[in-house]
Parts: C-alpha cells; structure tokens; sequence
C-alpha cells in the first residue's frame, strides 16, 4: 500500500530517531518551532517594510505585535542550552539579521526613528511642506516630479506619535498620494487639481506647526 499512514522499513544498522518521548517533550519542540517560526516571520517583516510593501503605521502595529509574541516565545524556550535568542538562531542556523537587530533594540524602527530623531523628523516635515507647495508654483504638475517628495512627508507624518492619530494635516496628504497612484508618470494635474493641493499642503503645514505648540 502507498497510503500516507505507510511506514517505511529501515535499513539495516539504521534505528528509528525520535525527537521526544513524551508529552513534556513534544511540548519544547513545539515551542522552539513557534519562536523559529516567529523569527521567520518578523524578518520577511522587515524586508517588506524595506521595500515599501506596507505603510509605516501597519508596519509598527504588526512589528510591536511579533516582538511581544517572540518575547514570550522564547520564556518558553528559555534555558541553559538556549541563554538568549541569538544562541538559538545560531543553533538553528536562522539567518535573520534584520530579525534580530529588531529583537535587540526590543521596538519598531519607525518609534525608534521618531523618538530618536524627533527634531529632524519637524525639519524633514516643513521643508517638504515648502518644497512641494514650490514644486506647484513653478508649474511643476507631473506625476513624476511631486510623487516621491509627496510620499516621503506621508510616511514621515504617519510614524511621528506625538501628532494626534486623527490629524487632518495626514489625511490631506494621503488624499493627494492616492490621487497621485491614479496616474502614470507623465500624467499632470490640472489647473484646479493643482489649486487644491496647493491650499491642502499649506493649510496642513499651518495645522502641524500648530501641534508644536
């Protein structure tokens, strides 16, 4: 028979290796395949972030999720043969390096980045406030020429927590990044479009300003 429950003979001299013997057992190995797993996943985390796949709030909120659920992975798994995470990897031979400098800094990189560098993230924000309200004055209007600085200041507002979550200021500019997605590269706003982004990105520049206090 060729059914999934068949077993096949060993070869002679060969015994058959079991990873445990019992229920306490199989209960380790399980929790070392879910931090393996855990690990696995924050590192394509990382990656996808890297690569733009996702925004910054959906990052952080996912990101803060795995390292709570590694952190009580590995009180699991805890002991003299596995002190801390990276023995563990190291182990396994888990090569996830974004992975871990995550695990060791112990948050997301955008709070990192926000706490960090808060006074750059406030000079980032008005200058490209000021940069693309320029771009649209000297008629520039392409796709192409206002996207990237566009969703550079979306990115850089959605990963700063110390702007209210509702701020309108956010919601305006990510109006205008998906208007933007609509379009090819060479496609240009028109003279209205152009009007009302104008006053969306001043009236939000005022309002963040406003937030500083």
């Amino acid at each position: 028979s060729s059914g999934i429950n068949a077993e096949w003979p060993l070869r002679p001299g060969y015994e058959e290796v079991k990873l445990f013997r019992n229920a306490r057992e199989r209960e380790k190995y399980d929790n070392m395949a879910d931090l393996f797993a855990l690990i696995q996943t924050l590192q394509c985390l990382e990656k996808a972030y890297i690569k733009d796949a996702l925004t910054a709030k959906e990052y952080t909120e996912a990101c803060s999720k795995l390292l709570a659920q590694v952190s009580a992975a590995f009180n699991l798994v805890k002991s003299s043969a596995y002190p801390d995470i990276p023995t563990f990897m190291k182990e396994y031979y888990l090569d996830c390096p974004a992975a871990l400098q995550r695990i060791e800094e112990g948050k997301p990189i955008t709070i990192q980045d926000n706490q960090g560098n808060i006074s750059k993230s406030i000079a980032d924000v008005i200058s490209l406030y000021i940069t693309l309200c320029d771009k649209l004055q000297m008629d520039m209007r392409a796709k192409d020429e206002l996207y990237t600085d566009l969703k550079c200041l979306a990115d850089v507002l959605d990963r700063m927590s110390n702007l209210p979550s509702d701020f309108d200021g956010t919601k305006k500019v990510y109006f205008w990044v998906g208007e933007l997605d609509k379009l090819s590269a060479a496609d240009t706003l028109d003279e209205e479009q152009v009007r009302q982004m104008v006053f969306d990105l001043e009236s939000s520049r005022e309002a963040f300003v406003r937030t500083l206090g």
